[in-house]
């Protein structure tokens, strides 16, 4: 007798579906055509930048005035750094001095960048992030080859490289978020059932640059426990107990420089709402070429082609991305909008799977019987596996 299909099980199957989209309920497709309408429309009439400096990111990071701008004081704290200074006495003087809070302790950024200007130079820095950028795409197109057409694979690919030509910049080296994004979509890449090692260094090395990049991480951890895949949920969870313990001491080491009056954050409950997410989205990428009335709706496409996107890996990166979204739509503020690096460039891949997921839905959304769902192999793998 054939064991029950429990809702885990038909869980597993529809995540693991080639055509996931294809295999929903009519009623339920409808439902998702309509939202995705809606929240089309609703994006191209919310398209003003959610914030002024966002009507040009570039100067806004770039900061042209002397001595102006986050990534001024990025550049000045390494520059002592590579001149034999201690971290955390530079990074809190240099933050004084110019303004910045220092409390609590996350205002002060992990030393990891700074330390890598030390060794190998700014300007090192941006052709590591390139060398980064053709490694992840490397990288997805092996990791797109079982389940996807060479079109797919070959827009994919390019979209992932548009989406990361922020490392061309000349000021490319000092942006935290913009390593933590390449990190992170080399471990969603790099992943294979059983073969995660490559995965996990990318993971600790993008938790390193920015604590931003736990939620992706703690994902992963989740994913892999409700498939039972325990060997790979241990060594997720290694990963970031140790991102703990390194917090921890990143917590004492700011707190030992901390003086009475040291300057608070204003905190981060902007609760902005998601049309920062997307304006950012627009701006921060190719997207900011267009209308804003055009590149706002275009900028949900490529999450819309995550959910449709083939495999368990693809519904890993739709939760990713719909989930990080929701946090920023929640807890950043205006100013806050460069923390949508972290999601590139891998984001922008998605575009290529819009047309597969809008072709399911409909032909979901038209039949009245439902082709059954194909049964997985036995071990496909957790959280992040083959597409």
């Amino acid at each position: 007798m054939a064991p029950p299909v429990t809702p885990l099980v038909r869980w597993r199957r529809w995540e693991s579906a080639p055509r996931r989209l294809a295999h929903l309920p009519r009623p339920a497709a409808w439902i998702l055509l309509a939202v995705i309408a809606v929240a089309m429309g609703w994006a191209a009439l919310s398209a003003a930048p959610a914030d002024p400096k966002m009507a040009d990111p570039v100067a806004a990071q770039t900061a042209e005035r002397p001595g102006a701008g986050d990534l001024a004081l990025y550049r000045a704290i390494s520059q002592r750094i590579m001149a034999g200074d201690a971290y955390y006495a530079t990074a809190l003087a240099e933050q004084r001095e110019r303004g910045y809070p220092v409390r609590p302790f996350v205002t002060v950024r992990l030393p990891t960048l700074a330390m890598l200007h030390a060794g190998i130079g700014i300007d090192g820095a941006r052709w590591l992030g390139i060398a980064l950028l053709l490694a992840a795409a490397f990288l997805l197109h092996r990791r797109l080859s079982a389940h996807t057409t060479l079109t797919e694979r070959a827009a994919a690919v390019m979209l992932l490289v548009v989406g990361g030509a922020g490392v061309a910049m000349p000021v490319a080296g000092l942006i935290h978020e913009l390593f933590a994004g390449l990190f992170l979509a080399i471990a969603w890449a790099a992943h294979r059932p059983r073969r995660y090692a490559l995965s996990l260094i990318a993971l600790a090395a993008a938790l390193a640059f920015r604590e931003l990049t736990l939620p992706f991480a703690l994902l992963w951890l989740l994913l892999a426990a409700m498939r039972q895949s325990w060997r790979e949920a241990a060594a997720v969870g290694a990963v970031i107990a140790l991102f703990a313990g390194a917090m921890a001491l990143h917590f004492l080491a700011v707190e030992a420089q901390i003086v009475a009056g040291d300057p608070a954050s204003g905190g981060w409950g902007g609760m902005a709402g998601v049309a920062l997410p997307i304006a950012a989205l627009s701006q921060l990428t190719i997207l900011a070429m267009l209308p804003p009335a055009l590149a706002a709706p275009l900028a949900l496409f490529p999450l819309i082609g995550w959910l449709g996107s083939p495999g368990r890996s693809g519904l890993f990166a739709f939760l990713w991305f719909a989930g990080y979204f929701a946090a920023i739509a929640l807890f950043a503020r205006p100013d806050n909008f460069y923390w949508m690096q972290l999601a590139l460039p891998l984001y922008l891949a998605g575009f290529a799977f819009a047309p597969r997921a809008l072709a399911d839905l409909a032909a979901a959304a038209g039949q009245r019987r439902k082709p059954p769902i194909p049964v997985p192999p036995r071990d496909t793998g957790p959280a992040v596996t083959r597409s």
